[in-house]
């Protein structure tokens, strides 16, 4: 028999959940700084950036080493030195009643966005080194996450096209091809593209910011060429 108290608690829990998967549906990542000073980009050319804002994740390229037909981007962000891409729920993030309703409705399946972001400074000038992790890729794979990504915002021979601008200076919207819902977020979404870089990344039941983050400095640390500890395979155990 479940007490009271015990159902009392376990309601309480449940509607937390609730709350953190529709923060996590905003997908709406916190602002890079602004008049962040310009700094030196790495040298090396093969790269990613995990770029944690707030509940949501975004992976980031050097602007020099875009591809086409990504690179189609880089006219729409003049000046950029690097270009984040996030996804993100539509009806939220085209919405400018973004409560909690709005949050709660993008746990269901609908339509998604890419957020393109383009930065005068390197991420970790823009964000702080805290929140930047980057990862050294091979070429091949570094063109791999740059195709994934296209392939998320372009459909067949249709021109890929700005659906509106972003929520700050130097960002603007892109349609998606994937659905968002309260188990395919943004984060789901980065992890995949981390996976098309041939990273080892595990992006199944992927739903939190933390749950890739951890994985990311795993594999910063297995692509430095740390210890043997270190070099332990980048999945880890989603809690």
């Amino acid at each position: 028999m479940v007490r009271e108290s015990d159902a009392g608690r376990v309601g309480t829990r449940t509607l937390a959940a609730l709350w953190i998967a529709a923060a996590v549906a905003a997908c709406a990542g916190t602002p890079p700084r602004s008049g962040a000073p310009g700094g030196a980009i790495a040298a090396r050319p093969h790269e990613l950036y995990v770029v944690r804002r707030g509940w949501h994740v975004d992976i980031g390229f050097p602007v020099s080493g875009l591809h086409a037909p990504l690179a189609v981007v880089n006219a729409r962000l003049p000046g950029a030195r690097f270009v984040l891409f996030g996804f993100g729920d539509r009806r939220y993030l085209m919405t400018r009643d973004q409560g909690s309703c709005t949050g709660l409705a993008a746990l269901w399946p609908g339509p998604g966005l890419i957020l393109v972001t383009g930065l005068a400074t390197t991420p970790a000038l823009a964000f702080s080194e805290r929140q930047v992790i980057r990862i050294e890729v091979t070429a091949a794979g570094e063109l791999a996450a740059e195709e994934f990504v296209w392939r998320s915002m372009a459909e067949g021979d249709a021109p890929v096209e700005p659906v509106a601008t972003g929520p700050y200076d130097g960002s603007v919207y892109f349609g998606a091809r994937p659905r968002y819902s309260g188990v395919y977020t943004c984060n789901t979404w980065a992890a995949e593209v981390l996976r098309a870089a041939g990273l080892p990344v595990r992006s199944s039941g992927v739903v939190l910011a933390g749950q890739i983050w951890r994985q990311a400095q795993r594999c910063q640390a297995s692509a430095a060429g740390g210890s043997s500890a270190d070099r332990a395979p980048c999945a880890v155990t989603i809690h």
